[in-house]
């Protein structure tokens, strides 16, 4: 009985803490926003240079009534597709949006705008973002900020409407061409200074070894004329 007890009270607690320490479930949220992107299907993009242009609002397909009530802000994000996941734990995707590692780049976050209004952003894609397959990802946020409705620009296995984004080649040169020299700036900075302590240490010994023989020669004297 006791023990029956405390697997029901422990059921209970891990019942109550779960929400506390996950957070909300992407299956359990309704698709009420409607995500359109620019890019085209398979088009390629450069990081730090190319534009898109992202427009959203409510989803008019949706099947079911949409209560936008608690809806307060609107936050839209990069997500990796599926092909740029694969061997990569780092990009994992995982139905708790806590854990999940599917979109990690903010694109924007505005408040939502009742009245079937829809809203449009240009984005400059951000140097710093991988050479990578992308679909683009909206969620409608409640007051207290936690995820209550989205939207994206692919389907729900993430296959169609990707584009890519790649790294510009020109600056990841001159990137690496810095990197090196600085490396080898470093390298040559440590073999300079250990030269020079060498240097430092070898003139150190060679004075207290003439002050010694000075030492010395100058007791031998000493001696001699007593």
């Amino acid at each position: 009985m006791a023990t029956h007890l405390l697997i029901t009270a422990l059921l209970l607690f891990s019942s109550l803490l779960g929400p506390v320490l996950g957070g909300v479930l992407l299956s359990t949220l309704p698709q009420t926003l409607s995500v359109q992107a620019s890019p085209r299907p398979g088009e390629i993009l450069k990081a730090g240079e190319d534009k898109i242009t992202l427009r959203w609002g409510l989803n008019q397909n949706f099947q079911g009534i949409i209560t936008d009530d608690a809806y307060k802000i609107v936050k839209v994000k990069l997500c990796f597709a599926p092909i740029s996941q694969q061997d990569r734990p780092w990009r994992r995707t995982v139905d708790d949006l806590i854990k999940d590692k599917t979109c990690q780049f903010d694109i924007v976050c505005r408040p939502y705008s009742k009245n079937n209004k829809e809203e449009t952003f240009k984005w400059i894609i951000e140097k710093d973002i991988p050479t990578a397959t992308y679909f683009v990802r909206a969620y409608a946020l409640n007051s207290t900020e936690k995820e209550v409705g989205f939207g994206q620009t692919s389907n729900e296995h993430k296959t169609i409407n990707l584009f890519e984004i790649q790294v510009n080649s020109v600056r990841l040169a001159l990137a690496n061409i810095v990197a090196a020299c600085m490396t080898a700036f470093c390298v040559v900075s440590v073999c300079v200074f250990c030269i020079l302590e060498k240097r430092r240490l070898r003139r150190a010994r060679l004075l207290q070894r003439n002050e010694s023989s000075s030492s010395t020669t100058t007791a031998s004297t000493s001696t001699t004329s007593t």
